[in-house]
């Protein structure tokens, strides 16, 4: 778990250099959401590049899709292509490594980053499984501004009514949106209650960027039996660094030089402290 730790930090810094590389990129949500994806992709879901095509693979959609660097970043760590030509190609005219999940790539099921589309066709996705069988589970990220989208809620209707305890949803829950303070655009209020009367199971995780903490979580949410699950991964927004941390501004931004210098330095310090 240390060693995933540690990895965590050095993902975030491929994660900047793609962006700064790409001149562009969602450089706060990446950094809250890439705990998650360490932890799912490293230690909890059955995905490989040796595995890519089996039917019984588990799936996974990242339904904040414009936090596809943290993708990027964790799928290239795990051997689906080399980190070198993404952060080299991200964002460029002509490159397959564009700014949101591309299923042309290897590794991703579907492309997506419309918000409120990636709960939906995971309920189908997991729904199919129960139909033909399969013993895949099924893993979506969403973020908590995209859950002001109704279609997430038609979702997770759908989910509770089908049964399906072969789907974990998480919530990206930073709190902060491109316009601002989350309860201040669309308050979510009990976050927790809300997901329980539509029937889940939740699962609230105080420190959503502790990676022991969110393996804990999903491991819950495999002995669940009957319904689907959420982790609500509370995380702060550019977690990593204090240049970035908990500031609705670093939602889509590109370090400036100095910027770049303290960001790489704050990483290596919190690495170092692990």
């Amino acid at each position: 778990m240390e060693n995933l730790k540690a990895l965590s930090y050095d993902l975030r810094k491929n994660v900047v250099d793609m962006i700064i590389e790409g001149k562009g990129g969602h450089i706060g949500g990446d950094m809250s959401v890439i705990d998650a994806l360490t932890a799912l992709y490293f230690k909890v879901m059955n995905i490989s590049p040796e595995n890519q095509d089996d039917e019984d693979r588990d799936k996974f959609v990242m339904s904040k899709g414009h936090c596809v660097e943290a993708l990027y970043a964790v799928l290239a760590a795990k051997g689906f292509f080399p980190i070198e030509e993404v952060i080299e190609k991200f964002s460029k005219f002509g490159s397959q490594y564009i700014g949101h999940p591309n299923n042309k790539l290897p590794g991703i099921e579907m492309n997506s980053g419309s918000l409120g589309h990636g709960l939906p066709v995971s309920v189908g996705m997991a729904l199919a499984g129960k139909m033909d069988h399969k013993d895949y589970r099924v893993y979506t990220v969403m973020g908590d501004g995209e859950l002001a989208e109704g279609s997430v809620w038609e979702g997770a209707m759908a989910a509770s009514h089908y049964k399906l305890d072969n789907l974990c949803a998480t919530v990206d829950r930073n709190r902060l949106q491109i316009s601002g303070n989350t309860e201040d655009v669309m308050a979510h209020d009990d976050l927790h209650e809300r997901f329980r009367s539509f029937g889940w199971h939740v699962i609230d995780v105080k420190d959503g960027n502790d990676i022991d903490q969110l393996v804990a979580a999903y491991e819950e949410a495999k002995a669940v039996k009957g319904k689907p699950s959420v982790v609500i991964a509370n995380t702060v927004k550019g977690c990593g660094s204090a240049v970035m941390e908990d500031k609705a501004a670093w939602h889509h931004k590109v370090p400036s030089a100095e910027e770049y210098e303290q960001i790489i330095k704050d990483f290596s310090e919190r690495k170092e402290a692990l």
